[in-house]
């Protein structure tokens, strides 16, 4: 469906005196809707060519699981979260209105300041992870060229704090730089994992081996006990993007262009990635004796400091531009809209760059119980919410209707109370509630290891009862 003009004109002297509305929160116009096919399947191969997506098969791995129950859990995790992937896309598509200005209709125009700062957190949190892994790999890379590095007991620290400037300088670049380093550091890393697929092959005897290591789990109990868990914090992933894809989608050309690009893209760029992920952490089972999870440690282990560069570059690279492209176009915006007139998109930035640090990434990546059990499915216990509600609002109560000069000016359509929809708020913090409530009675332990699919559920009803016959059209 192309973007009807109709639906987004009109109004915008009126708004931009408005307290709510800044230039990086206004709805996009034509001039800006420049994204098609290519540029969303590109967006998601650049975001899931990655470290984490590797680190996240290869800690299913760890964890107990044979490489083809590892490749299953992902690519059914990343169909799964395709959907509210794509239900979410449609409002940024078709009024161009980023997340943060989005959520104004569910939880008010002061209300979407709760939404956007959870998510504004939980993007804090994975930068400071992708900036820890790319401290790592620079510590790696000095070591390499410097041995005497090695002995430096502040050594991950310091190149930890390098890194992180280096996202702050890009940062302060702006978001057309983002755009720039997306389109190189994909390839770049893709080719960075088969080379260890090469490496693994080599030295593992070939697939059949290195694909040989069993199960450990010893019954169909005992499997589901992990699976469940693991494929919650596979959707959980990228539960985060699926709240702010409209901060993308915005600058689609039309719905179906960004549809598709996303449907190709997601899903199977996650399994592939996640299958090098797999195979390689698997063959370090049979070279090692253990499972590695981590590449950047797997690489200190090569033996050609060559390999070792070119590859520790690339990832360099290519964690940099996953880390500013998914983790701080949506707190700068997400912070921006707590004070539209004085944080702007950069600003927003600086303050995700150091709320990273904050969050303490090195106890986050401890081990892969903490990984997965914690981060991933602690988060998701939020976002699974937020997600039900939004979703709920836009295509069951409002028809997918919105009155976008609204969404930027106080007293209008979604003033609700005072700035907020109380009824949006207890939604969340019922759905939320019900979700983490298996962290502290063990028997029903399941509502939390399946959190984003309960917290969405719970929230999504809730939230309808309570909205029910209020709105019919915004």
């Amino acid at each position: 469906m192309a973007i009807a003009a109709t639906e987004i004109k009109g109004g915008s002297q009126r708004i931009e005196s408005s307290p709510l509305y800044n230039h990086d929160l206004a709805p996009a116009g034509p001039q800006r809707r420049t994204w098609g096919t290519y540029n969303f399947a590109a967006l998601w191969v650049s975001m899931s060519v990655n470290i984490l997506t590797y680190m996240l098969a290869a800690s299913l791995i760890q964890g107990g699981m044979d490489w083809k129950q590892a490749v299953l859990t992902v690519f059914l995790g990343n169909t799964i979260v395709l959907a509210p992937m794509l239900l979410n896309s449609h409002p940024g598509a078709r009024y161009g209105i980023p997340f943060p200005v989005l959520a104004r209709a569910s939880f008010g125009l002061l209300g979407a300041n709760i939404a956007a700062v959870l998510r504004a957190l939980v993007a804090c949190g994975w930068f400071g992870i992708q900036s820890w892994i790319g401290g790592e790999a620079i510590n790696t890379l000095l070591a390499t060229l410097w041995p005497a590095w090695a002995k430096n007991p502040h050594g991950v620290a310091i190149c930890f704090a390098i890194f992180w400037a280096i996202n702050l300088v890009v940062v302060l670049k702006g978001i057309e730089y983002i755009r720039f380093l997306q389109g190189i550091s994909a390839p770049i890393l893709l080719g960075v994992g088969l080379l260890l697929l090469g490496w693994a092959y080599t030295n593992a005897g070939g697939f059949g081996p290195m694909l040989s290591a069993p199960s450990k789990f010893h019954s169909t109990s005992e499997f589901l006990k992990f699976l469940i868990p693991a494929l919650n914090g596979t959707v959980g992933f990228w539960s985060t993007v699926s709240l702010n894809i409209p901060d993308f989608t915005r600058f689609a050309r039309n719905q179906r262009e960004q549809a598709i690009g996303q449907a190709i893209a997601l899903p199977t760029t996650m399994t592939l990635y996640s299958f090098i992920g797999v195979a390689v952490t698997s063959a370090t089972v049979v070279i090692y004796g253990a499972a590695i999870w981590d590449p950047v440690q797997l690489l200190s282990r090569f033996h050609s400091p060559v390999a070792v560069v070119i590859s520790l570059l690339a990832i360099l690279l290519a964690t940099l531009n996953v880390n500013i492209g998914a983790n701080v176009v949506s707190p700068a915006n997400d912070f921006s809209n707590l004070w539209p007139k004085r944080i702007s998109f950069k600003i927003g930035g600086v303050i995700t760059c150091f709320m990273g640090v904050a969050m303490m990434p090195w106890k986050l990546l401890a081990n892969h119980r903490t990984f997965i059990f914690g981060w991933l499915g602690g988060y998701a216990a939020v976002l699974g919410p937020v997600a039900g509600i939004m979703i709920c609002d836009y295509f069951i109560v409002r028809r997918k209707v919105l009155l976008v000069d609204d969404l930027y000016l106080r007293g209008s359509a979604y003033e609700y109370s005072g700035g907020f929809n109380w009824k949006g708020v207890a939604a969340l913090v019922i759905g939320t509630a019900v979700a983490l409530v298996g962290l502290v009675f063990p028997s029903v332990r399941v509502l939390y290891d399946y959190s984003w699919f309960v917290g969405f559920a719970v929230a999504f009803v809730v939230y309808w009862a309570l909205m029910f016959g209020r709105v019919s059209r915004s």
